[in-house]
């Protein structure tokens, strides 16, 4: 091997493509005497700044535009426009600007991490991180961070996502503040100048991932590079306290997130479908300009993938050439590629004939039409100077570049690497050369044979894309061998197994092999197991098997769970357990999920329609303190904390306190701990510090238990005995009248989900369903029998009896009544007892949720025995049944529940209304805060 003829290290981190074949252009000059910007950060750049590499030009504008910079009118011919990634600036504003231009920025992130791509969706005032233009058509948002891109822009993206875990690859020492550049709103304000730094008009100014922290990018550099999250520093769970090694599974996996149906664009098309009409290449009659089709690579000729471009009938074949490698982000040495042609039809794996393309003087020559399309290719060298990465060695500097020769193996790299790093004393044999792709929705990694030849490899991802050479790197990493550890939660099994009948099971199902996979961890009433499975292969094999899987008619779910190192998390830390129902809300749930991750550590936050609260209590089970937002109706919040009374023994914080956001129609419990009738879209960073402000209370919990005596009889007059069943109450329970109007409007809401997206229609449903009942008369006083303590109650004429625990009922009203009677104590939701009203009809119940009148005040008790002599309808926190005769008997469940209660804010005018009776309940002793 050729001895390294320049060896460079650099102290800056980051910076520059992985290759460079031949002397790179001038640093004041770039193409036809465009001017190269000066130097810049990129996405978590530190130490010496790396050039931004713009090649700009002077702009002819023909519509008002404003800087990048500053956001300041550009007037006239005063701006500088990049041909690459359209950054406009004024040429007062040049020798500042900093950010990078997007086809350096992927060879300027420290730690590659691939986004998480929603679906389609409009994104008013919002532009593209590669091209900066606006998003007026339907665009992508990476569910984790802030990035917005184009769907032809995808495949440009730097894979520079927020790290929200370790993996195995690197150990935390400090968290750093992650960059990431505009879309900030028009007010934000600059931490360091405190001078307006969004923009409403272009991407200007910077926002750390974390901490929220705003700048312009120039002052950026002023402040510490260390992040401490800032205000939600007590609520965020650390990526340092977070491990998942995620080999096999994508970011969508790992963080849970439903993959959408839409194709990927790098899939179907890049920019133009390949399916495009012919006459591409012919001149526009109307215009000067030639249209061409242009490919990168094999990989895009067999796809039929390509780019647009438009040149200048008259250009030089140079400047077709350079227009080319700009449609594909290349700013290297134009004088390194060439363009080839490629005949019709394109066969697979074509590289089209060798030689330049002619320009538009063949075209004339040819009767005025050019070739259709073309293909860039990088003019092969017989050597290649090759930028080789430390990986997480601890060096201090960022990259070596050394040559590669035809002699050049991987294992020839390394030792002469590692001399240049200083790692020289230790044996090579403990290195290994890998090379990682950094796609903008996976990364992946390959670990090289020690006799690999480097410079074929290299020509060879050329030929596949040239892209795709632009984001390679190899790196000089630790021979470690990681133990491979995924764990996987499996649910829908059968409930009341064994650890033993639940691996016989899947091992029948999914054919799990024993020595691989093991039962961790069981939750045989919810039917739900955890697996440790000791291969990264054997994990893939069973997430894909299980999720195709039925077992006794029930399909199965699979969910890859991270590890909580709860001992390294910080003293002062009691992070969120963050709970979605994204059906609750209409499509505030499904974007209050987006805003969350990105709020927090997407690692925090659990969409219950994707396996319920059961994944988050498990993966928060060992954590010491933490707290809990559940995002939903009163259901999703009785759903919750049911299943934290049943996962409570194995907590190590048994007693988590539980805030809500609610989303549902009554949201009564929502009412009473002062969260507001309903989430009307206020800024989803002021709910998690009103959470984290709240003050602590304590709420009885109500057990149910159902013991129907038949539940019909048979041919043969035997009757079928249900076995008894045992519910969780909170905040209500309704049994006659009450329950018949929820029932229906279950029932309708299940014939059309698609209807009840809204608080109001779902309000009129409730209200025409009970004017269609304003006649009915049952007398459930005749079909029913109360016992409190003990003791026979007799009912007055009711046709609805409802038990309440909170003071609001029916979306807010007080069923009770404020009047003080001697007969009973003032209620309270933490004094272990239950008040009991009753109702006379639809009439009587609207006249209560008006304040006109109250409930019938019937008893108060913390024991009660109710015998249905009929099936009737029952209703549970706004979850309705028919309850076939029987007995229900209603008792406290165990220890009482630590919500969290908003604090009071100042009112904005006299005399607004507060929630009924919230005051007066106290706080718990030794709750965490």
């Amino acid at each position: 091997m050729a001895a390294a003829a320049e060896p460079r290290a650099r102290a800056w981190l980051g910076g520059g493509s992985p290759r460079s074949g031949s002397p790179a252009r001038s640093p004041e000059l770039g193409g036809r005497g465009r001017a190269r910007a000066g130097a810049g950060p990129g996405p978590g750049a530190g130490g010496s700044l790396p050039p931004s590499g713009h090649s700009f030009r002077k702009a002819t504008l023909t519509k008002p535009t404003f800087c990048h910079l500053c956001s300041d009118f550009i007037w006239g011919l005063a701006g500088f426009l990049c041909d690459v990634c359209n950054f406009m600036s004024h040429e007062k504003c040049l020798k500042h600007v900093k950010t990078p231009c997007a086809s350096v920025a992927p060879s300027l992130v420290r730690v590659p991490v691939a986004h998480c791509f929603g679906p389609r969706g409009l994104y008013k005032r919002k532009f593209c991180a590669v091209c900066r233009k606006g998003l007026e058509a339907p665009a992508l948002r990476c569910e984790v961070c802030e990035l917005h891109v184009h769907p032809e822009c995808v495949p440009f993206a730097c894979s520079d996502c927020r790290q929200c875990h370790h993996d195995g690859h690197r150990d935390h020492d400090a968290q750093h503040h992650h960059w990431r550049e505009g879309n900030l709103p028009s007010g934000a304000r600059c931490e360091v100048c405190r001078k307006t730094c969004g923009s409403s008009d272009v991407l200007a100014g910077v926002r750390c991932e974390w901490c929220g922290v705003q700048a312009h990018s120039v002052c950026s550099a002023a402040l510490a590079p260390e992040c401490t999250f800032g205000r939600l520093h007590t609520l965020v769970l650390p990526p340092a306290c977070v491990r998942l090694l995620s080999r096999n599974f994508s970011k969508m996996h790992c963080f849970r997130i439903s993959e959408s149906a839409v194709p990927e664009p790098g899939d179907e098309d890049d920019g133009v479908d390949g399916s495009t009409p012919a006459g591409l290449g012919r001149e526009a009659p109307e215009s000067s300009k030639l249209t061409l089709k242009i490919f990168d690579g094999n990989d895009a000729l067999q796809r039929n993938h390509f780019r647009i471009i438009s040149v200048p009938r008259l250009a030089r074949s140079e400047e077709v050439l350079e227009a080319a490698l700009r449609a594909y982000y290349v700013l290297e040495d134009p004088r390194d590629f060439e363009l080839q042609p490629v005949p019709a039809p394109v066969p697979a794996g074509d590289s089209g004939a060798r030689g330049r393309p002619r320009g538009s003087g063949a075209a004339e020559e040819e009767g005025g039409r050019g070739p259709e399309a073309w293909i860039v290719r990088a003019m092969p060298h017989a050597q290649e100077l090759l930028r080789i990465y430390p990986a997480w060695l601890k060096v201090g500097v960022a990259y070596v570049s050394i040559r590669v020769t035809p002699q050049s193996t991987a294992r020839t790299v390394v030792l002469e690497v590692l001399p240049l790093l200083g790692r020289q004393a230790e044996g090579p044999e403990g290195f290994q050369l890998v090379e990682v792709l950094m796609g903008s929705r996976q990364v992946q990694r390959t670990v090289l044979q020690d006799a690999e030849p480097l410079l074929a490899r290299l020509r060879d991802i050329r030929q596949t894309s040239l892209r795709q050479m632009s984001q390679t790197r190899f790196y000089v990493a630790e021979n470690r061998v990681v133990a491979p550890h995924v764990s996987l939660f499996v649910g829908g099994l059968p409930p009341g197994l064994s650890a033993q009948e639940y691996a016989s099971l899947l091992d029948e199902a999914v054919a799990a092999k024993a020595g691989l996979v093991s039962v961790s961890r069981v939750y045989s009433s919810q039917g739900a197991v955890v697996l440790d499975v000791a291969c990264f292969a054997e994990a893939e094999r069973l997430y894909m098997l299980v999720r195709d899987t039925a077992v006794h008619g029930r399909p199965l779910m699979a969910l890859v769970l991270p590890d909580v190192l709860h001992s390294k998390l910080p003293p002062d830390c009691c992070p969120l357990l963050v709970f979605v129902n994204p059906k609750s809300g209409g499509l505030k749930g499904r974007d209050l999920l987006c805003s969350f991750r990105k709020l927090l550590n997407p690692h925090q936050v659990f969409e219950l329609t994707n396996g319920g609260p059961l994944p988050g209590f498990h993966v928060f089970s060992q954590v010491p303190r933490f707290r809990v937002l559940v995002c939903g109706g009163d259901g999703t919040v009785g759903w919750v904390l049911a299943a934290l009374e049943e996962v409570r023994p194995r907590l190590a914080c048994p007693e988590p306190s539980v805030a809500i956001l609610p989303l549902g129609t009554g949201n009564d419990l929502g009412r009473v701990l002062r969260w507001g009738a309903g989430y009307s879209g206020e800024d989803p960073l002021s709910v998690l510090v009103s959470v984290d402000e709240a003050d602590a209370v304590l709420m009885d919990r109500w057990t149910i238990l159902l013991d129907a005596h038949e539940a019909g009889g048979g041919e043969t007059g035997v009757a079928d005995v249900e076995p008894p069943k045992i519910v969780q109450m909170s905040n209500y329970c309704g049994i006659g009248i009450d329950a018949e109007l929820s029932l229906d409007f279950h029932q309708a809401r299940e014939e059309e989900p698609g209807k009840f997206t809204s608080r109001f229609h779902n309000k009129g449903v409730y209200v025409r369903v009970g004017l269609q009942k304003i006649s009915h008369a049952r007398g459930l006083h005749k079909e029913i029998r109360l016992q409190v303590e003990q003791q026979e109650v007799e009912l007055p004429s009711i046709e609805g009896l409802i038990f309440i625990n909170i003071p609001s009922w029916g979306s807010g009203a007080d069923l009770w009544g404020s009047d003080s009677d001697s007969r009973f104590e003032k209620p309270r939701m933490d004094d272990g007892l239950l008040e009991v009203v009753g109702v006379t009809g639809v009439m009587h119940m609207g006249q209560v949720q008006g304040g006109l009148r109250s409930g019938i005040r019937i008893a108060q008790g913390s024991y009660f025995r109710v015998t249905l002599l009929k099936a009737t309808p029952v209703q549970v926190d706004g979850e309705p049944w028919v309850q076939a005769p029987g007995h229900m008997i209603i008792s406290a469940a165990g220890p009482k529940v630590h919500m969290l209660r908003k604090t009071k804010q100042k009112p904005r005018k006299a005399g607004a209304p507060k929630d009924a009776r919230t005051d007066g309940v106290p706080a718990p002793e030794g709750d965490p805060k």
